[in-house]
């Protein structure tokens, strides 16, 4: 019993860090940036080739961070 407990506590606070890594990794830096608008620019939502370009990066990251700075709701 205190096995299963104890399992349910790991993936509380697994999920808590998860949501804390993801929203400070959408923290870009300028270059960051450039090279995503630049990269976009060229290849368009190809973000696994965009995200081949910046080390630490993955392509889920760098779409939600287009998604979010340059949504098309205008």
């Amino acid at each position: 019993m205190a096995d299963s407990e104890h399992s349910s506590s790991d993936d509380t606070n697994a999920d808590s860090q998860e949501e804390t890594n993801e929203g400070s990794k959408l923290e870009f830096s300028e270059d960051e940036e450039t090279l995503i608008i630049r990269m976009y620019n060229l290849v368009g939502e190809r973000w696994a080739l965009i995200a081949g370009r910046i080390p630490g990066r993955t392509a889920e990251e760098i779409e939600k961070y287009w998604n979010t700075r340059h949504s098309t709701s205008e």
